[in-house]
């Protein structure tokens, strides 16, 4: 009979240190941000925090500069999966060192790359192009679209910090005067399709872009160069700055892409936080995952399942192996 007692009580002990973690975790807001990386690390977050830690899981619309704003003066959403800091450094550090966030792994473990690039076939036809003010000698090789008496420079998506760094470039480096045209785009996939659009019919492209990404590992582009250093003050004190008076042409500086949790989501899921902190993935494992979601057409959601169901070697070390169990059950 003590035996039962003990047995009994051994189970409710656990069912109610369960729920306690549960309790812990409790309701979790991921921005699902508005580019391919981004958006399939926050379904990959999901899923383990749902099945692997108990966590009800929320996915919110997220961008670089909206999402942190709210994280940092609401306090939502709980997690920005891959926030790349350059776009808010200055602010950041503040955030965190007055307690209201905190950062996690470097989700990008080696490192992202953003630039201008050009498509590697006109690099090859025109080797003297090395620069961006090379390229801006030649507006005829970058066609404007529905306008191809002038040159287009195709910018980031709106609300991405990465439009006002080009807009500033833009002014800085004369491209006006140098008949070249700024083209807006209004999201990552319209940027993409653009690039796209290119590669298929042999013509000119110039503009903005990142890695990791499926574009950049199924079209080869090359990086040009700006023909000055990086500088680090002037980046944060104009160039990042929208509508900085007086911009200057400055090299971007080397991409660091960061998860970012609130202090209240790290305080009361402390096992969910050793996972956000042991996270990441290298630009070759990134590129490989959105290489197949571009060529399959498939869902952030899908895509964060076929990672799961294909690369276990890489995420397993991220978490217990009680987790680990939970997740594969999960799919």
């Amino acid at each position: 009979m003590k035996k039962l007692f003990a047995s009994v009580g051994f189970a409710v002990g656990t069912f109610v240190l369960a729920g306690t973690a549960q309790a812990d975790c409790g309701s979790v807001s991921i921005a699902e941000m508005n580019w391919a990386s981004a958006g399939v690390a926050a379904n990959v977050d999901k899923i383990i925090l749902e099945a692997g830690y108990g966590c009800k899981v929320k996915l919110v619309p997220g961008d670089t500069m909206t999402t942190f704003t709210s994280m940092n003066e609401k306090g939502q959403p709980d997690i920005a999966p891959e926030f790349w800091v350059n776009s808010a450094r200055i602010q950041l550090n503040k955030a965190t060192a007055d307690g209201r966030l905190d950062i996690a792994a470097e989700i990008l473990s080696d490192g992202a790359v953003e630039g201008w690039w050009i498509p590697k076939f006109v690099a090859d036809s025109h080797p003297s192009i090395k620069t961006v003010q090379q390229a801006l000698a030649h507006p005829e090789l970058f066609p404007a679209p529905g306008n191809p008496a002038k040159g287009a420079i195709f910018n980031c998506p709106r609300g991405w910090n990465c439009q006002v760094s080009t807009a500033n470039l833009y002014r800085a480096l004369g491209a006006n005067e140098k008949n070249f045209e700024l083209v807006d785009t209004s999201s990552a996939a319209e940027l993409d399709d653009a690039i796209s659009n290119a590669f298929a019919n042999k013509t000119g492209w110039l503009g903005y872009y990142w890695a990791p990404t499926a574009i950049l590992g199924t079209y080869e582009m090359v990086k040009l160069s700006f023909d000055v250093p990086h500088d680090p003050n002037d980046w944060n004190a104009c160039t990042s700055v929208a509508n900085c008076p007086n911009p200057t042409v400055n090299s971007y500086p080397t991409s660091q892409a960061y998860t970012i949790v609130t202090k209240g989501l790290a305080d009361r899921a402390t096992d969910a936080m050793e996972y956000m902190k042991k996270r990441k993935w290298t630009n070759a494992t990134v590129n490989s995952v959105l290489a197949w979601q571009y060529e399959n057409r498939q869902t952030n959601e899908d895509t964060a399942k076929h990672f799961l169901e294909t690369l276990p070697d890489i995420w397993t070390k991220w978490v217990p192996p009680g987790v680990v169990e939970k997740v594969k059950a999960s799919l």
